[in-house]
């Protein structure tokens, strides 16, 4: 099992993810994205999940995608296979025209 890291670990983590942030318990984003684009950036998002076999909290809004990760298996804190989720998430965003 991962360790969890401390909220100082995952603020210097998510550093050059931009517009992401933590409460140190989890690490979350939200997307400006065209209401079609942002379904198909969900299911990029939820492939890119299946392939890491980690998955977080992905909504769709009219505009918006809202992503949410933690570690279930550590009571909802980060791990470092959150921070690669957000990596990866976020090299995704660009194809999808979300910013």
């Amino acid at each position: 099992m991962a360790d969890a890291l401390t909220r100082e670990q995952i603020e210097a983590r998510i550093q050059g993810l931009k517009g992401w942030s933590t409460d140190g318990r989890k690490i979350e984003r939200s997307y400006a994205v065209r209401h079609i684009q942002g379904a198909a950036f969900i299911v990029h998002i939820a492939a890119i999940q299946n392939d890491l076999g980690h998955h977080s909290d992905a909504t769709l809004g009219y505009r918006t995608v809202r992503v949410s990760i933690s570690s279930s298996d550590l009571g909802g804190y980060v791990a470092e296979h959150d921070i690669e989720l957000a990596r990866r998430i976020e090299a995704a965003a660009p194809a999808h025209g979300a910013v």
